[in-house]
């Protein structure tokens, strides 16, 4: 499920010069002012250190209305290069081609991707081959091979973990139980084993469905997929198919939450925006170690060309991005302690970031037995991952006792 928004696009902006963020403003037809853009990641090697403008010559009004003025979250694909068919007939008489079932005449071209997960709309995508494209000033920065590598993974656990939030979501409704739940629904809260259970659900859906929308390809229908894919799992997990009464209830609190949002986004709480823009100190902390250690990493060459992600070097910093984006996920965005309700589920993330600083420690011990990185660069890296799986330990012990009592 994505915003797909091209045809209102007038213009924009697209920013990279600065490593690990990425900035804009895109004007859309019939709204005065600009939406802004401020992600984290990288665009692809095509755009990355570059500023692009971008003018669609045609564009036609489209309700985006619900489409929230500042766009902040992370990165998807963001490219100009990504290869297309572009028809050489006008769009609505590829019907009669078909109908005919004669061949339309077309040629590969170069195509706009804008992908970005945000924070209050998910996934927005913006594509086009027939955007006018200029690239304006100078050049701040080239990005490697390598590191465009490292960033479409990066990319691909973005979408990833939007589709975990996503079918979490779905996994919830599919259970019965829900915060903001109507009276008559069982509102005790979740227990850490329940959270488990259910990251475990979640893990095995995002990967059928986001399995599935690779090998379908551009095409796919990511709604379809996701239907199909829990239905399948409801069925192996031998679950009752959900009664008229639960999907009529289904229904009216997706209808609630659907209207609670849309009068959020036109009468915006400024505490909540400001709780949209936080982020917490330990996650921040975890994003720059990667990103120092990569740049470390380069700089003082300590895996070979084109080494596989198995190298220790690699998985050093994989695990440590990992992390980051692991606990960016269970403590941006909200205040801490998060209420009652939604504690299991943070430390169950929390758990997960843990489970990758382990890797991290063991990588870094790969790297000191194999004499990959000198120890006085190596042990100041130990020293912070350990420090982050310190506090990531206090943390989750915090939510466990306040599940214990039971009160926020």
């Amino acid at each position: 499920m994505a915003w797909r928004i091209d045809e209102a696009v007038m213009r924009g902006e697209i920013d990279n010069r600065t490593r690990g963020r990425v900035t804009g403003r895109i004007w859309f037809a019939g709204r005065a002012e600009p939406v802004r853009l401020e992600l984290e990641g990288n665009c692809w090697r095509d755009l990355a250190g570059r500023r692009l403008e971008f003018t669609n010559p045609e564009p036609k009004p489209v309700d985006i209305g619900k489409l929230a003025a500042m766009q902040q979250g992370v990165v998807g694909d963001i490219t100009a290069s990504r290869k297309v068919k572009v028809p050489e007939i006008p769009l609505d008489q590829i019907g009669e081609y078909y109908a005919a079932k004669k061949p339309w005449p077309w040629h590969w071209g170069n195509s706009l991707y804008l992908e970005w997960f945000s924070r209050r709309n998910g996934r927005v995508v913006i594509e086009s081959a027939t955007f006018e494209l200029r690239i304006a000033g100078d050049i701040a920065w080239e990005m490697t091979p390598e590191e465009e590598t490292e960033q479409r993974r990066a990319n691909a656990a973005a979408m990833t973990g939007f589709m975990d939030r996503l079918v979490e979501a779905a996994g919830t409704q599919a259970d019965g139980a829900r915060e903001d739940a109507p009276p008559e629904w069982d509102e005790k809260p979740q227990t850490e084993e329940e959270a488990e259970a259910m990251q475990a659900r979640s893990d095995l859906l995002a990967d059928r469905v986001e399995a599935r929308l690779r090998r379908e390809g551009e095409n796919a229908d990511y709604e379809k997929i996701l239907h199909e894919e829990i239905e399948r799992l409801r069925r192996e997990r031998g679950e009752p198919e959900p009664t008229p009464g639960q999907l009529a209830r289904n229904a009216e609190w997706i209808e609630e939450m659907n209207r609670a949002a849309e009068e959020e986004l036109d009468n915006p709480d400024p505490e909540i925006e400001n709780e949209i823009r936080r982020k917490h100190p330990l996650a921040e902390r975890a994003f720059e170690l990667s990103l120092r250690l990569r740049r470390a990493a380069r700089a003082g060459r300590w895996a070979p060309e084109g080494a596989s992600p198995e190298h220790p070097v690699a998985e050093l910093e994989g695990a440590v991005m990992c992390a980051g984006a692991k606990l960016a996920g269970a403590l941006n965005g909200c205040r801490w302690p998060p209420l009652l309700d939604a504690s299991a589920g943070v430390i169950v993330r929390l758990k997960r970031a843990r489970g990758y600083l382990d890797d991290a420690l063991r990588a870094a011990e790969a790297c000191r037995e194999d004499k990959l990185i000198a120890p006085a660069r190596l042990n100041p890296v130990v020293a912070e991952v350990a420090g982050l799986a310190k506090e990531t330990d206090k943390l989750i012990a915090e939510l466990r006792a306040k599940l214990e009592r039971g009160i926020d």
